[in-house]
């Protein structure tokens, strides 16, 4: 068998098979800066807090939605923040969850993209991706705009 032959059989053996893959590194110093504001943000959806939520986003910022409801309906929806808050209501069960995020900071913009889940009273109910646009005012990190996929089916978890 010719050198080249047996280099192309080792290297198919090997097709299709990936290392296992490691844990995430930690986020660095500055990520960490990023990714508070959104799990401050969560924090205050958990406790359907309007007035915490306002405190960790650009008031001229958007809420976009784009997928399918449970009810089958299907498009895009928008709000600014401060309409999305006003419709928040104390004791809905309301928990989302990011999962790797990928963080990209240029200067005083960042943006993180990540896999989320929403779970409602122990259930599964909701997942997508979420799209942050982050600003840095003052040094303190601001969520400006959140675009994000939404299905009701086929979810981790459910």
């Amino acid at each position: 068998m010719s050198l080249t032959l047996l280099i192309a059989a080792i290297a198919l053996q090997g097709a299709g098979k990936l290392p296992p893959a490691g844990p995430l590194p930690a986020p660095s110093f500055e990520e960490a800066g990023v990714l508070a504001p959104i799990n401050e943000a969560f924090r205050a959806l958990e406790t359907q807090d309007p007035a915490a939520l306002l405190r960790v986003v650009k008031a001229d910022g958007r809420v976009t939605a784009v997928g399918t409801l449970a009810s089958g309906a299907t498009g895009v929806r928008s709000s600014s923040w401060t309409d999305y808050a006003a419709r928040m209501k104390p004791g809905n069960e309301f928990k989302e969850r990011i999962t790797n995020p990928a963080i990209e900071i240029d200067g005083d913009i960042a943006m993180v993209w990540a896999p989320f889940t929403i779970d409602v009273g122990g259930k599964i109910v909701a997942c997508g991706t979420d799209h942050f646009d982050l600003v840095r005012e003052g040094g303190a990190w601001k969520i400006l705009n959140i675009t994000f996929s939404s299905r009701t089916s086929g979810c981790p978890g459910q």
